[in-house]
């Protein structure tokens, strides 16, 4: 069974940035497309970003463009969300997830139904 593994959520000052990374034991995510969404308390699940397979062409969020900043490392077989600039009202769960389909092109990026396989998720608060 394929497995998500997010890391590098944790305490962070407003302004600071803060780089998580989603990575696969066992299983390569090169042809695969990966978002990554955050759910704040008591607010439903949102499309951040999404790297797709073949040319990791990226996508964002309209409403998020500039902040965030997804990447993928083939050799380390890991994707990256870098967070620009964090907010005290940003406090949320992050979660990488697998858009279905095998070489898929983040065709609904910001879309959580799009996305068949998805990691427990790696908390980010923001506070002084």
């Amino acid at each position: 069974q394929v497995q998500l593994v997010e890391s590098g959520g944790g305490l962070v000052q407003p302004g600071g940035s803060l780089r998580l990374s989603c990575t696969a034991p066992d299983f390569t995510l090169d042809y695969y497309a990966i978002g990554w969404f955050r759910q704040a308390p008591g607010k439903e699940r949102e499309g951040v970003a999404c790297i797709s397979s073949g040319h990791d062409s990226t996508y964002y969020a309209d409403s998020l463009k500039g902040r965030f900043t997804i990447s993928r490392n083939k050799a380390k077989n890991t994707m990256y969300l870098q967070i620009h600039s964090l907010k005290s009202v940003n406090p949320a769960d992050y979660y990488c997830a697998i858009e279905k389909g095998i070489f898929a092109g983040c065709a609904c990026p910001t879309d959580p139904s799009a996305f068949g396989i998805w990691g427990q998720g790696t908390h980010v608060t923001v506070s002084p």
